[in-house]
């Protein structure tokens, strides 16, 4: 089993940007650690990061048929991209969103997903840690009975 990890514009600046919001993890560490627990799960993870729309977008496409499912950090472009909410559809692939933060307890226009109802389910708050649960849950939906 194949699993993606893609993140969205400005998570190549985690470790220095905002770090009370984002934590002081990089985006390195981060996708070492996510490929380190995938095969505690027994799966293979990839990892992928643009600042570009459009390149998110060809992920998804290319993930179709090659990946079992996807854990996505989509950042600003959560709130925002009617493109991406309709790649995700049309990769028929099981997705998890995932947000460092809690959405929630920030600015009002973070508070409204465009992509969460496409997905299978969202995972926020909890910082870096939220990829090993992302992964672990992706996992276990894809190996429910």
């Amino acid at each position: 089993m194949q699993l993606l990890v893609l993140n969205g514009p400005n998570l190549n600046l985690l470790g220095t940007r905002e770090p009370k919001i984002y934590g002081s993890t990089t985006l390195a560490q981060i996708e070492a650690d996510c490929v380190a627990h995938g095969q505690t799960l027994g799966v293979s993870v990839s990892c992928a990061q643009s600042n570009h729309e459009g390149a998110l977008i060809d992920h998804l496409h290319a993930a179709r048929g090659t990946m079992a499912g996807v854990v996505l950090n989509a950042g600003a472009y959560t709130h925002t991209s009617v493109a991406l909410r309709d790649a995700i559809t049309a990769s028929e692939l099981s997705v998890v969103e995932l947000h460092l933060s809690n959405t929630h307890a920030r600015e009002s226009f973070r508070h409204v997903s465009l992509i969460a109802p496409v997905c299978v389910g969202v995972i926020q708050g909890f910082g870096a840690a939220g990829y090993r649960l992302a992964l672990s849950a992706l996992h276990g939906h894809l190996n429910r009975p």
